[in-house]
């Protein structure tokens, strides 16, 4: 282990490469546990899974709406000013592109994926409603929101804010543990409790996003299938992860400023597309109807959508497992969000990370959402049979619709390169010491594990445990995404004290290094609390 001393003189050990080491024993266990003994491997998951999700449910809901309000308080409070970096400097990416590269980060596949397919289910399984009627076709756009909203971008918000914070503004390094720092101070962030926090977080992302990448799999080759008659078979989708793994760590390799940055650009210029050929072909004016009035049933039943639970089985496959899944992604998405954020005040952070992607988000499912509930009850029941197909069985049905399937293949695919080639940087950063531009070596290495664990998980079936297990796995992270909003709130107001200064703008203008030792330790920060 290497040694350096914080501002106050005190010894901390820096983690070499004991975090990496340790995760990947953890992440082979468990995996090789899931593929000799799926049986085992995936009772275990689902009681657990059953288990918080039955007992936890409220949990759950309280917290997610908990990090909307913390956010919005964060952008509006007088804190919204402080800058993510040191006073002069500017943000690193263009708002565009920034907004391109969390966006493909933080949704990415599962918008092409649930697109169509999440309002469907709801359309024609409904929460206490006959499906197919005008009332279920409003509650399948609304649900779709209230799960793809500010609650996901809050979870994720809530995180990046922290990271970015301790990285740019106070030099610490890019992992989970340090937003414990204002809390327990630096040199016990890099202790036992440190590790621990970190090794979850990677387990998180590995087993995330090799999950991911396994269905993102069986879409395109389902797509092709579809379209072009292309089999699926194992050996097809072996070509595809192998040929997709490669093209990523390419984009990895290059770095953020240039293959991650040029493929999200490419991503939202897709998406794009297809919106605007789908309202123009839809039924457009049905579309600009139906966001108009779900926009105003989600903002005027947010509050009670926030926290309604019910013995109905509905809760725990829909709103109560998103929710898990959310904070089970926040690890990899914020650790992202936040290395390329640097420069941005908190109050545009918050506008980029939550109120953005919201909107786009809100579009996106009045229009797919909107073409998929107007083919009807039959055409619905039978796209979601199979959930990969969805979006290419609603689009035979309009015209030009084979252009928008072979577009949303390609869309696919530059969203699951974009999505692994960040998780690999995100892996590289947590496992080498938070280094914010990790080596190739690093970076290859974690996305070899990646596509291999996502090969060997397809080909024994195992990615539904997989996922469940990363779900059950995450549950702690909850509380530290809670711990988060308090090292925030404790770090903000320690700025506002340094030197008797309350005005942000003044704040600016004083040494990084000072505010810094004021909230290195918890004891020191409690003492100059006391003395002013």
């Amino acid at each position: 282990m290497e040694e350096r001393r914080d501002t106050h003189g005190n010894i901390i050990k820096e983690r070499g490469r004991e975090v990496f080491i340790i995760s990947l024993v953890v992440v082979f266990a468990i995996v090789l546990w899931g593929i000799t003994m799926p049986d085992s491997f995936g009772g275990v998951a689902n009681s657990i899974f059953n288990f918080l999700t039955s007992n936890f449910g409220w949990f759950y809901l309280i917290t997610m709406t908990l990090f909307v309000v913390f956010c919005f308080w964060a952008a509006l409070s007088r804190y919204g000013k402080i800058k993510l970096g040191k006073p002069d400097e500017k943000p690193e990416f263009s708002t565009i592109s920034w907004f391109a590269m969390l966006f493909s980060a933080g949704m990415g596949v599962g918008l092409v994926f649930w697109g169509v397919a999440e309002p469907l289910n709801h359309f024609v399984n409904p929460l206490g409603m006959e499906g197919g009627t005008a009332a279920a076709a409003d509650f399948a756009l609304k649900t779709s929101f209230l799960h793809w909203g500010l609650h996901p971008w809050s979870a994720y918000g809530v995180l990046a804010l922290a990271l970015a914070y301790m990285q740019f503004r106070h030099d610490k390094p890019a992992q989970i543990s340090s937003v414990f720092i204002p809390l327990i101070g630096e040199a016990r962030a890099r202790g036992p409790i440190g590790k621990t926090v970190d090794i979850l977080a990677i387990f998180a992302t590995v087993a995330g996003v090799a999950t991911s990448l396994g269905m993102a799999t069986l879409q395109v080759t389902s797509g092709f299938n579809f379209l072009f008659g292309v089999p699926e078979t194992n050996f097809v989708r072996l070509i595809v992860i192998g040929v997709i793994t490669i093209l990523f760590m390419i984009s990895a390799i290059t770095g953020v400023d240039k293959g991650i940055k040029y493929l999200s650009n490419a991503n939202i210029t897709l998406a794009g597309v297809i919106m605007v050929i789908c309202l123009v072909i839809g039924p457009t004016m049905l579309i600009i109807n139906n966001f108009t009035n779900t926009f105003g049933f989600y903002v005027s039943s947010i509050v009670r959508d926030s926290f309604r639970i019910g013995n109905d089985p509905w809760f725990g496959w829909w709103t109560i497992f998103y929710w898990a899944w959310w904070i089970a992604w926040a690890p990899f998405v914020a650790t992202f969000i936040a290395r390329i954020s640097r420069g941005r005040t908190v109050r545009e952070f918050i506008g980029g990370v939550l109120f953005a992607p919201t909107l786009a988000s809100f579009v996106w499912f009045s229009i797919l959402g909107t073409m998929g509930i107007e083919t009807g009850m039959g055409v619905a029941e039978e796209a979601i049979a199979v959930t990969e197909t969805a979006f290419f069985e609603v689009m035979q049905y309009y015209p030009a619709g084979g252009l928008i399937s072979i577009i949303g293949v390609t869309l696919l695919i530059t969203f699951f390169i974009t999505s692994a080639d960040s998780a690999t940087f995100v892996l590289g950063m947590l496992s080498d010491k938070g280094n914010q531009n990790p080596s190739a070596k690093m970076k290859i290495t974690w996305g070899i594990i990646q596509s291999g664990l996502a090969v060997a998980l397809m080909l024994s079936g195992g990615l539904g445990m997989l996922q469940t297990g990363s779900i059950v796995a995450a549950f702690p992270f909850a509380f530290i995404m809670i711990f988060a909003m308090v090292a925030m709130i404790k770090a903000f107001k320690a700025e506002v004290k340094v030197d008797g200064v309350v005005d942000i703008d003044e704040v600016a203008e004083h040494n990084v290094e000072e505010i810094s030792k004021e909230m290195m330790d918890v004891d020191e920060l409690a003492k100059t609390a006391e003395a002013e």
